[in-house]
């Protein structure tokens, strides 16, 4: 289950957070995560409580905001929403789309003490 480690690091990231801006308890954490991520969504906010057992994330909310697919048809020159990165246009039907964002993986922002 990768979404430990995953949680781990961005555990990590927050706690380096801290030192530099001086906070000592993290109410909420808001993360951006595209649907080509890899993620599986439920299992990351069952890891994020295991990981912040005893860290400055520990009781704090996981807020999550599901990012879309996006693409760039070359047939009709559109920027698309897309499925998964073999979708066809959803404008013109072209399988000439190829994928440009949807996998990130990002803290959007915390909520701090």
């Amino acid at each position: 289950m990768h979404e430990l480690s995953i949680c781990q690091s961005l555990i990590e990231s927050i706690e380096d957070a801290a030192r530099e801006h001086a906070f000592s308890k993290v109410s909420r954490v808001t993360l951006e995560i595209g649907a080509f991520a890899g993620v599986e969504i439920e299992a990351l906010k069952f890891s994020f409580d295991v990981a912040g057992r005893d860290t400055l994330c520990e009781g704090a909310s996981l807020v999550i905001h599901a990012m879309p697919g996006m693409g760039y048809c070359f047939e009709c020159s559109s920027a698309v929403e897309i499925e998964d990165r073999l979708s066809p246009c959803p404008k013109c039907g072209s399988a000439k789309v190829q994928a440009t964002g949807g996998d990130q993986l990002k803290i959007k922002d915390l909520e701090v003490v």
